[in-house]
């Protein structure tokens, strides 16, 4: 049995829709932060565009993975939370389950891979959940992760696969779209895919003129293979932008990035390390790998985003001190 043939449960649920993502904004009312916008001369001056940055850096648990983990858990029923959740994950999403599993007294087990993220660890551990490292990336931990969740009786929460984790991650865009209007494009960074199914749904319902292009790592191509397949498939999952590192395709999130994403790209990490650079030095901004992969984009092409306002979300800044080293160091 292939990791593709492993699904969380025994078929993929419907996406969610934009009347969701709203009754996700007044569940979340006080439990996530209104995230702020910010522009920046010296990303205007690199890029030839007019970029606005969403600091989701500065969401709780450092990340944007909180708006989609407290949704589906306020969501849940009582007798469902009862049962416990168990989650895998490189870093992120471990950290915005078990911020959720607080908030709502739910027992929870994360499944990380060997060696993660000692930030992201820790934070995790912070946060009370009990933790299980397992294998040597995401598809490891994930397979993991669903056999204990069928041992135990635990409700498995995946970061791709559920239409509440979308919606909730949807309110990121509908902020986004009021604070800044007018975005001839959107860049959106795709691991498994629920930032830029979220985006793309959003931006159709709200901005129906802004495109939105997705962008994942070269070394781990998997959801943007998928998406020009037009089928789910594996690949090699090597990148060291951890919040990138998926290496397969999800039924939920492509199908609605099939449906509305305009474009979607590929990175060397090298670039995102670039990107992180100029967010240090020119944005006094932290982000992790995953976080400036939008940015990483926008820089990579600059004909195509040229004269144009352009969005780019910085998803996390939950770097590791060896992330900002290499970062630094960049010339």
């Amino acid at each position: 049995m292939t990791l593709a043939t492993l699904p969380p449960r025994l078929s993929a649920p419907a996406p969610p829709t934009i009347a969701d993502v709203l009754a996700a904004q007044a569940r979340l009312e006080g439990v996530v932060v209104r995230t702020p916008v910010g522009q920046y001369a010296e990303l205007d001056r690199a890029t030839d565009a007019a970029v606005v940055v969403k600091h989701e850096n500065q969401q709780r648990t450092g990340a944007f993975k909180a708006r989609g983990a407290s949704n589906l858990m306020l969501s849940m029923s009582d007798a469902e939370r009862a049962r416990g959740v168990v989650a895998y994950s490189t870093g992120n999403h471990a950290q915005g389950v078990a911020y959720a599993a607080r908030l709502t007294g739910t027992a929870c087990t994360i499944v990380m891979p060997d060696d993660p993220n000692p930030v992201k660890l820790r934070a995790v551990l912070d946060l009370g959940a009990d933790v299980l490292l397992h294998g040597a990336n995401f598809d490891d931990a994930r397979a993991q992760a669903t056999a204990l969740a069928e041992s135990s009786g635990a409700r498995l929460v995946g970061a791709a696969n559920e239409p509440g984790i979308i919606a909730g991650v949807g309110t990121l865009y509908l902020e986004l779209f009021q604070q800044a209007p007018g975005l001839d494009v959107l860049v959106v960074p795709v691991g498994g895919g629920s930032g830029a199914a979220a985006a793309s749904l959003v931006a159709a319902a709200v901005a129906p003129g802004t495109a939105v292009i997705g962008v994942q790592s070269a070394a781990s191509p998997a959801a943007h293979d998928s998406w020009h397949a037009g089928a789910l498939v594996e690949r090699a999952n090597t990148t060291r932008a951890e919040g990138l590192a998926v290496g397969c395709g999800f039924e939920v999130t492509q199908a609605l990035m099939r449906r509305h994403l305009t474009d979607f790209v590929l990175v060397t990490d090298d670039q995102i390390t670039a990107a992180q650079h100029l967010y240090l030095t020119g944005a006094h901004t932290v982000a992790e790998g995953a976080g400036a992969a939008a940015l990483a984009a926008v820089l990579a092409d600059p004909e195509r985003f040229a004269g144009r306002n352009v969005g780019v979300v910085c998803t996390g800044g939950n770097a590791s001190g060896d992330e900002l080293r290499r970062a630094l160091s960049v010339l």
